[in-house]
């Protein structure tokens, strides 16, 4: 009996990590141990897996293999695409891009991190894009998401599209303000087989035009959410809050959900970038800001949970899993020295308007940028191997410790591990290694005991990893 990868898998490695199995379906990467390699580099069709001398160890794992449709039964010697045969890049592992494919935008935010009216960081050439794409799949990076600015005003988005997609780069999400999205796009991209998740900001009933910064934008992006759900392209929707619309919180949550949104992640605006430049100083305070995300829970579960929710670092949860939270900052035990400061940005890159590799976009709008490559001067495989970016998202919690003695002496030190670097430079824009005001708050505030307490008003038996965590209990 001979078996085959499908055609959707590739047999891939990195430095560090030299066994990997990847989708191309979603850019996912399942990596393996030596020996589960060898029994993936069997389902070549030249073996004959019902021979006797194959091992039943082995013979289990390609039954796994076949029950996930990794495989499939084929003739004697119908073997893998070159495309499919084992390949190592000789660069750390990155699962996606982050990708600002310009800095221009047709909306002026008040907040906005690139100041992407005036178009301050830029675009790329077009050819320059095409030798990044290239770079993306010379480095193994097989799924990105789009953003800006606004990705749709560039006028090769569909040629950018194109040359990800000819590189089996899956693309994820595009990030839209929404008054570019019509029905000829979207059946651009279905005619490419593809249908992105479209992430769309909403800002609130009154507020969305204002924050905006274009008179309109509010029903234009209503409009965009109704005809994505009218299409079958999946919708997501980002909120930032600040002192004008935060009471519009739970009615924005209800109203995405009634256009077909599926989950809705909030912020408060940061002080940087086009809000600092017109001086509307901090939004909101943190224990404001953890009071308002805590009054919001209760509302959640009595509206039928809408939609999946994160509510920054706070709260998570969702309609496909009812009976679970988590909370986003509450980190599983670890060593430190093996806990990524930051283990999102040490998987996701961002990629900035002019080609900048930072370990997120909040940085977009801090001095501090400054200190990390750009692609075009050094190339991407250099900036994820031997960077200042690099550097950092392979910083380790044990390094922060070493620098702050009382956090390392912290009974939440284990659970916190620092917390975020965006959130340290909103304190001191100047120290990425400085403490997150955040973290400090919702472990010394008590605000995690407040989000158990509310939540099991509501889900009396609710499940967290928080809940199933005993060091959690002895810290009570």
């Amino acid at each position: 009996m001979y078996y085959r990868l499908k055609d959707n898998f590739v047999l891939r490695g990195y430095e560090k990590l030299p066994y990997a199995l990847v989708n191309l379906n979603n850019g996912y990467a399942e990596f393996l141990n030596a020996e589960a390699m060898s029994a993936v580099q069997l389902c070549d069709g030249s073996v004959d897996l019902s021979m006797p001398f194959i091992p039943e160890s082995v013979r289990e794992f390609i039954r796994t293999l076949e029950e996930h449709n990794v495989i499939e039964q084929c003739e004697a010697d119908h073997g893998l695409t070159e495309k499919q045969k084992y390949r190592k890049y000789p660069v750390r592992y990155i699962r996606q891009a982050h990708w600002s494919i310009t800095g221009k935008c047709n909306y002026r935010c008040r907040h906005c991190y690139m100041f992407a009216p005036d178009a301050k960081l830029g675009e790329l050439s077009h050819e320059t894009i095409m030798n990044i794409i290239q770079q993306l799949s010379d480095c193994g990076v097989f799924s990105v998401s789009l953003t800006g600015g606004e990705p749709l005003v560039r006028s090769d988005f569909l040629e950018i599209v194109d040359a990800l997609l000819e590189r089996d780069i899956f693309v994820k999400e595009i990030y839209s303000n929404g008054a570019l999205v019509n029905e000829k796009l979207l059946r651009e991209l279905d005619a490419r087989g593809i249908h992105p998740k479209f992430d769309m900001s909403y800002d609130g009933e009154g507020w969305h035009d204002w924050l905006r910064g274009v008179k309109g934008a509010e029903e234009t992006v209503n409009r965009a959410f109704a005809l994505c759900r009218d299409m079958g392209f999946s919708t997501g929707s980002e909120m930032c809050l600040h002192q004008y619309n935060k009471h519009t919180l739970r009615a924005s949550v209800k109203h995405l959900g009634s256009l077909g949104v599926r989950s809705v992640k909030t912020n408060p605006v940061s002080d940087v970038g086009a809000w600092h430049e017109n001086g509307y100083g901090e939004s909101i305070g943190m224990k404001e800001l953890y009071q308002l995300y805590l009054d919001y829970i209760p509302q959640y579960y009595e509206d039928g949970m809408p939609m999946g929710i994160m509510l920054g670092g706070f709260f998570m949860a969702s309609p496909d899993e009812p009976e679970r939270f988590y909370i986003p900052s509450y980190k599983p035990v670890c060593e430190p020295s093996t806990m990524c400061m930051c283990g999102h940005a040490r998987h996701v890159m961002y990629i900035s308007p002019e080609s900048r590799t930072l370990p997120c976009l909040s940085l977009s709008g801090m001095a501090i940028q400054e200190k990390y490559p750009l692609i075009t001067d050094v190339g991407l495989a250099k900036c994820i191997t031997d960077s200042a970016y690099m550097k950092l998202i392979d910083t380790r919690a044990s390094e922060y410790f070493a620098l702050h003695e009382d956090c390392r002496e912290c009974r939440y030190s284990l659970r916190c591990y620092g917390g975020c670097r965006a959130d340290a430079l909103g304190a001191d824009e100047t120290d990425i290694m400085g403490k997150s005001p955040g973290a400090c708050e919702l472990y010394r505030g008590g605000w995690v005991d407040k989000i158990i307490k509310t939540v099991k008003e509501f889900v009396p038996n609710v499940k967290s990893s928080v809940l199933d965590d005993p060091l959690w209990q002895e810290l009570k």
